[in-house]
Formats: C-alpha cells, sequence, structure tokens
C-alpha cells in the first residue's frame, strides 16, 4: 500500500470525517497519524487505527470525536486547548492515544489538568484507604475475635453498615447537641449566679449533663482506639484530635479544682493563683464548643466544607491579600477626610481606622465608627462597593468547588458502599458453598 503525500489524508473519528495534508502530520512525527505515512501494509495500518477502507483510502478511528476535534485545531494552528464541557482525564488518554504530548497544552488548561490528576489520585488514595481497613477481615476466614473486631468497626465507624451503626450515629450526634446545649444554658444570668458554689462552675444539674455527656464521648474515643488497627494512624487523625481536646477540658478542669488552696492558706500569692485558675476554667469550658466539630464524623455537607477549605486555599489567600490591601488604602484615607474636617471623634488614628475599613469593606457595618463629613463619606462609599466587588470575585469560584467537591464526595461514598457490599455478597456466597460442601462430604462418609 503506498499513499499519495500530495493528495489529503481521510480520518474518520466516530463518524465525523477529517481532511488533513500529509506535510501538517511531518510537524508531529511521533504521532499515530503521522505514523500511519510509513505503513505498507494493511496488517501494519490495522495495528494504528480501527479500520481502513483501500477503495477511498479512510482510516476509521473509534474515538471521542470532540477530543480529535481540538487534536485537529492543534495541528492546524499549534495550540493545544481544553473545553471546559470536556472532561480533563478523558481528554488525557486521548492525548496519550494519539501520541501528542501533554506539555503541548496551554498553561490554563494544563493547570485545570494537573488539578483534576491530583484530585484524582487524593480520591483513590482514600478509597483504598477505606476499603484496605473495611476488607482486610471481609477476604479471609474471621475468628470469633475478629469478628467482633469487624462489627465494633462497622458500629463505630460506618452508620450505613446496619441497625448499631445507625443508633450509635443518632446517639453521639444527641450527645454533641445536648453538650451544645448545656454550654449555652450554663452562661445564662440565673446559672451563673451559683458559679462559685458549685463544681466545675455550673449549677448541679448542668454538671450532671456534662459528666454523662463526656462519659459518653469517653467511652466513643476509647472504642474508636480499641477498633483502629494503626494506633499511630489513630492519633494522627484531625478528628480524633479535636476528640482528644474537646475532652479533656473537662478532666483538667476537675484536677485545678481540686487542687485550689483552701480559705486558710494565706500565702501572698493566693489571690493571683486563684485568679490563674479561673481564667484556665474560663478557657477550657471554652474549649467545650468543640464538641460540635464532632458532627463532621456523620455530615457531609461538614465534610464536603473541610474539603472545599483546602482545595480553595489560593482562593482564600488572594481575598485576603485584597482585603489587606484595600484597608490599608481606605484607612489613611478617612483618618485624613475627618481630620481635616476637625470632626476627629472616632478615628483617632490610622490603625484605629482599620477595624472601620474591615467591617465596612464586609458590609456588616457595626456603626460604632461612622465618618461624619462629607469627603469621609465618600470614602467610606468608596470602601463598601470596593468590598463588594472584591467579595464577589473569589465567590464563585469558591462556590463551583464546594458543589463539585459534594457531588464528589457523594458519588465516591457510594461506590465505596456499592463495592464493599459486592464484596460482603461474594465472600457471604463463597462461605455457603464451602458449608454446602462440607455437609455433603458429611454425608456421604459412612456411619
Amino acid at each position: 500500500i503506498t499513499f499519495d503525500v500530495k493528495r489529503e489524508i481521510i480520518i474518520n473519528v466516530g463518524g465525523i470525517k477529517y481532511l488533513l495534508p500529509w506535510s501538517t502530520l511531518d510537524e508531529f512525527p511521533l504521532t499515530r497519524l503521522s505514523k500511519l505515512k510509513f505503513c505498507s501494509s494493511y496488517d501494519e495500518i490495522i495495528q494504528l487505527c480501527d479500520d481502513y477502507d483501500e477503495d477511498t483510502h479512510e482510516f476509521f478511528f473509534d474515538r471521542n470525536p470532540n477530543a480529535f476535534g481540538m487534536i485537529v485545531s492543534f495541528l492546524a494552528a499549534g495550540k493545544l486547548m481544553l473545553f471546559r464541557d470536556m472532561c480533563a482525564l478523558s481528554f488525557q488518554e486521548e492525548l496519550r492515544y494519539w501520541g501528542i504530548e501533554e506539555s503541548n497544552l496551554e498553561k490554563c488548561c494544563f493547570r485545570k489538568l494537573f488539578q483534576k490528576l491530583q484530585e484524582l489520585a487524593e480520591m483513590h488514595k482514600e478509597e483504598e484507604m477505606q476499603m484496605s481497613k473495611e476488607t482486610t477481615c471481609v477476604l479471609v476466614e474471621e475468628t470469633q475475635f475478629e469478628q467482633f473486631m469487624n462489627k465494633l468497626r462497622d458500629m463505630v465507624e460506618n452508620p450505613q453498615s446496619g441497625l448499631p451503626g445507625k443508633v450509635f450515629a443518632c446517639l453521639s450526634i444527641l450527645f454533641v447537641a445536648t453538650t451544645a446545649i448545656s454550654l449555652c444554658v450554663s452562661t445564662m444570668p440565673d446559672l451563673r449566679a451559683e458559679e462559685d458554689r458549685v463544681r466545675v462552675g455550673n449549677c448541679y444539674y448542668i454538671f450532671i449533663i456534662e459528666t454523662i455527656c463526656v462519659a459518653w464521648f469517653s467511652l466513643e474515643l476509647c472504642l474508636r482506639f480499641i477498633q483502629a488497627k494503626s494506633k499511630c494512624h489513630f492519633f494522627r487523625g484531625p478528628l480524633n484530635i479535636i476528640d482528644f481536646l474537646a475532652i479533656s477540658p473537662y478532666y483538667v478542669s476537675l484536677i485545678v479544682v481540686d487542687d485550689e488552696p483552701s480559705e486558710e492558706d494565706e500565702r501572698p500569692s493566693s489571690n493571683s493563683y486563684l485568679e490563674k485558675i479561673g481564667l484556665v476554667l474560663r478557657v477550657l469550658r471554652a474549649l467545650r464548643i468543640l464538641y460540635v466539630m464532632r458532627l463532621a464524623r456523620h455530615s457531609l455537607g461538614l465534610q464536603t466544607l473541610g474539603l472545599t477549605v483546602r482545595r480553595c486555599t489560593r482562593e482564600f489567600g488572594l481575598l485576603l491579600l485584597f482585603l489587606c490591601v484595600a484597608v490599608t488604602l481606605f484607612s489613611p484615607l478617612v483618618y485624613l477626610a475627618e481630620n481635616e474636617s476637625g470632626k476627629v471623634l472616632e478615628f483617632t488614628s490610622i490603625p484605629a481606622s482599620y477595624w472601620w475599613a474591615i467591617i465596612s469593606m464586609t458590609t456588616v457595618g457595626y456603626g460604632d465608627m461612622v465618618p461624619r463629613s462629607v469627603s469621609g463619606q465618600m470614602v467610606a462609599l468608596s470602601s463598601i462597593l470596593s468590598g463588594i466587588l472584591i467579595m464577589a470575585f473569589p465567590a464563585t469560584s469558591i462556590f463551583h468547588t464546594f458543589s463539585h467537591s459534594y457531588s464528589e464526595l457523594r458519588k465516591q461514598h457510594e461506590r465505596l458502599q456499592s463495592r464493599l457490599n459486592r464484596i460482603k455478597n461474594t465472600n457471604h456466597s463463597g462461605l455457603l458453598q464451602n458449608m454446602s460442601e462440607y455437609l455433603n462430604k458429611a454425608k456421604q462418609q459412612p456411619g
């Protein structure tokens, strides 16, 4: 088979025909299309394409026509772009098939492809870790202890595993809500009047409720520690660290209260010591709000929020940079405007004006610092409009990332759950088959 290089090559990709001159392919000798030029037999051509028509000299490829359209544009114009509605990972496979290097992509498109590859690698890593946790003892013959540990692991870590897991998750959420409510109620004036008469700074009933909640959280932490296969990995987990930080203030406060000096203690530093103890107790009491973070174990929305914050670090950094630049610009302007008018009431200095610039640009507007002069009000109007624009710039990107992360996590959980169910069903059917074979052999044995 010989080709007329003066004629155009006919390429049929997914039912769409493309006419390309052979000279265009000479610039990319390592691509799949350029290799067709050096084929001398039908068998060699079939190794590069799916089919070939000798009468019309037409090459057939069963590939994505949209991706090939972008590749044709690259061969003709020298610019390789990635469309918005095109899957980046699918486009990467198409580039590898046609023999085009990924470095030929434009910088913006290459950055998008690299980001997708990172997300895919992270997702596969998390899935493999989760699968290794769930399926280690599924595919092997289990002892009674291993069965107990697997049931405990399902109950503690996987609420969708059955009724025990759902009950455990509901109880955990209930105790978290009870702790948050008791913390709010304990700050009411009627209950704070008893602060000096009751242990750990709350009324007696609040203390009982807190003790019950802490006992549950301590039990839950112990169960998670017992079922963890890697104890070091358990202590490095962020949610486990939050659990420990939320539980420890209760026990520390008990120890600190027990170590308070008695009334007969007449040391000169007794008052300062009591003040330090009171400060420690107030700080530890405030740490109880960390219990709310435990809801991230059972809430897909909170997990999505944390994933969005990690993925949008650059956007949040740009937002902070824009705010800092704008605050540095508008704070001296409003100070000078108010100072020149002789109505310096709240704007005593430029650093004091930073607070006004921040609450104005974020459209909060507490009203504690208000410009009185016309020039100061013009500066305030400019800062408010600038704040609206600055806040709007990264908001769209962050919202898109949140929506994408939510759908990604939901699909990941569904896919992982289906894989686990399939593995468990396969293992269960295998056990039934082995048991049936054992019973048949037992029946065949005489006596």
